[in-house]
């Protein structure tokens, strides 16, 4: 997968999706996993789908960013089920460094978020200050998996 991309990702990430694979925490946020058999949902088809959509349509829906292949481009890992999207900002040669951007479906909606993908999905279910806290909704946190469903 990082062939593929061209870059490295970050570590915790590549746990998540290894220990989790494709599915859903608390029945919301979605992680693109590598290899994924479900249309939109691969991590490498769904950064090439935007890179390509960026590159014919501009970034504008991004912005003040660009999409990944460049430089310091956002590199989508999930979504929500209320159309949220959850980026990194790739800047830096360092990927366990990259902040998290997250986003509404509202234009300049932008959250940094300077930690990893695994403590943002971690405090988004257990805090409920955070920015996109789903703890408000839930008492208790599920993983949901849809590598079985067809």
């Amino acid at each position: 997968m990082e062939a593929r991309l061209g870059t490295r990702l970050p570590t915790d990430f590549k746990q998540l999706a290894e220990i989790f694979g494709y599915g859903a925490f608390d029945g919301f946020l979605t992680l693109y996993v590598p290899e994924s058999d479900v249309p939109g949902m691969d991590f490498v088809e769904n950064a090439e789908h935007l890179a390509g959509f960026a590159a014919r349509s501009g970034t504008s829906l991004w912005r003040p960013y660009g999409i990944y292949p460049a430089p310091g481009g956002l590199l989508e890992w999930a979504s929500s089920e209320q159309v949220d999207q959850y980026y990194w900002l790739t800047e830096g040669d360092d990927p366990d460094r990259w902040p998290v951007l997250a986003s509404e479906d509202i234009p300049d909606s932008w959250t940094r978020f300077d930690g990893t993908a695994a403590e943002f999905v971690f405090r988004m279910l257990t805090e409920r200050s955070h920015p996109h806290s789903v703890a408000r909704y839930y008492d208790t946190h599920w993983f949901q998996s849809y590598e079985d469903e067809e």
